[in-house]
Order: structure tokens, then C-alpha cells, then sequence
């Protein structure tokens, strides 16, 4: 795939190798997530699916926001729609549960303001890196709204309840430091190195077996949504198959009896 020629699109997509890019691309307004632009990410991820050489991808916003949530204005004509209003919340649902269903690996590289809708984007990432200046929170409160793209969910499982509530009733936003303790990012980069730093990273993950990298997020996520004792058994089940079937897990053992680098499948 090449990078998105029609610069009007609200989301391009760039490739490189394995790491694929994707960019909120409507900086004026602070990449709000409305309903075009939820559709083409919707579009993407699921073309993005049938790109089997693509085994990472960033997620990020141009300009000085990853995104700054919904768009306000817009929502007073859909809120007058129930129906419209329905299916733009079902869009969003769809989109994000097409990013945690993937085999790909979603990286949020947070730049600027990430809230509201923003942050429930990022929720559905496996990975979360953030510039030193970036600003994160729910803030639905801060104009009378209320997540709805599953964020009141997703944050309190990633967060805890106690803090999850605390940032939705405050509506606060938090440095990058202060989200790296609470657990919403993973690594701090300075602002001019997020890029480099996140790419990095990126290539670093896809040098990774694609089965194994697709089993690990897995795993974690079909955990989460049963009981302890429910995943033990279940990862009990896949990693069996996964060594005795996966040529990708005999090959990672040979390569290390061998000394050289592991030649996985793509």
C-alpha cells in the first residue's frame, strides 16, 4: 500500500514493511472521531486484515492532537436522530471491536490532546506510547456527555474502577507521566522523538513470529472475558496446539539451539 494521495481524506494510511501507519488527518478541528472519519478507520482496519505482511500498526493524529473526541457540533443535529444517533454509536463499537478482534498489533501514538472519544480509541490499542506534552482524559463530563463507544468499560478494566470513575466525574486530563503511573501508556517519549521512537518500537515487535504476536494478544483478551480458572484452561488449550501445530514455535527453539536468527513464517 502507498500513503493516501487525497490529502482531504480525514484518515490516511501509510505502509512501511511491516508497520503500518495510520493518521487522523483533519488537525484544524483536533481529529474529531465523527461519523466519516469512524467509517474510514473502520475501512481500513478491516483492509488492513487481508494484508498478512503487515504485522504492526501505529495509530496516530496530525497536528498537535491524536484526538481531541467527538465532534461537539455534530452531535446536536445526531442527538435529534435517535436512529442516525444509533448507528454512528454502532460504527464506533464495530470499529473498535474490528481493532481488538484483528491479528494485527495497534500501537496509540499519542500526540497532544487524546480525550473522550480519543481516549476510547486508544483503549483499543494493545500498546500506548505518548509525547512528553501529551494531555489524556475522559472529559465527556466537561460538556455534559457521556462515553459511549465503550469507554466507561474499557477504562475501568485497564485503570481500575477507583481511578477510571475518578477520571471520568473529574474530567481531568493527565500529563504523560501521570498516565504512564495509572496505566494508560506504556512509554514516555519526548515530543520530537515520539515518531522515531514509536517506529522503533513498531519494528522492533514485528521482528516477532506473526503467530505468536497474534496468540499473545489473544490470550490476554479472551481472558479478560471470563474468570481466572476459565483462562487457565483456555490458555492451557491454545498454547498446546500453538507449540505442537505452529512450525513458528519449533522454529523459535531451533534458532536459539542454532545460534542464528529465527527465519518465521509471514
Amino acid at each position: 500500500m502507498r500513503e493516501t494521495d487525497d490529502h482531504a481524506a480525514a484518515v490516511l494510511l501509510h505502509c512501511d514493511n511491516a508497520v503500518a501507519t495510520i493518521t487522523l488527518n483533519r488537525p484544524d478541528k483536533l481529529n474529531p472521531l465523527d461519523r466519516t472519519t469512524i467509517i474510514q478507520l473502520r475501512d481500513i482496519v478491516v483492509a488492513i486484515e487481508t494484508r498478512p505482511e503487515i504485522l504492526v500498526v501505529r495509530m496516530t493524529g496530525a497536528g498537535k492532537a491524536f484526538s481531541a473526541g467527538g465532534d461537539l457540533g455534530g452531535y446536536i443535529d445526531l442527538y435529534q436522530s435517535p436512529d442516525d444517533f444509533r448507528v454512528f454509536l454502532e460504527n464506533f463499537h464495530s470499529l473498535l471491536a474490528a481493532m481488538e478482534r484483528s491479528t494485527k498489533i495497534y500501537m496509540a501514538v499519542v500526540n497532544g490532546a487524546c480525550v473522550a472519544g480519543g481516549l476510547e480509541l486508544l483503549l483499543a490499542c494493545e500498546v500506548v506510547v505518548a509525547g512528553a506534552g501529551a494531555k489524556i482524559g475522559d472529559g465527556h463530563l466537561n460538556f455534559g456527555q457521556l462515553p459511549g463507544a465503550g469507554g466507561s468499560q474499557r477504562l475501568a478494566r485497564a485503570i481500575g474502577a477507583l481511578n477510571a470513575k475518578f477520571l471520568m466525574l473529574s474530567g481531568e486530563l493527565v500529563d504523560a507521566h501521570e498516565a504512564l503511573r495509572l496505566g494508560l501508556v506504556n512509554r514516555v517519549f519526548p515530543d520530537d522523538g515520539l515518531d522515531a521512537g514509536s517506529m522503533a518500537l513498531c519494528r522492533a515487535m514485528a521482528k516477532h513470529s506473526a503467530a505468536g504476536l497474534k496468540g499473545a494478544k489473544h490470550l490476554v483478551n479472551e481472558g479478560l472475558r471470563g474468570d481466572l480458572q476459565t483462562g487457565l484452561r483456555m490458555e492451557l488449550e491454545y498454547v498446546h496446539n500453538y507449540a505442537t501445530t505452529e512450525p513458528d514455535a519449533m522454529e523459535g527453539l531451533l534458532a536459539f539451539r542454532d545460534k542464528r536468527p529465527p527465519k518465521y513464517r509471514k
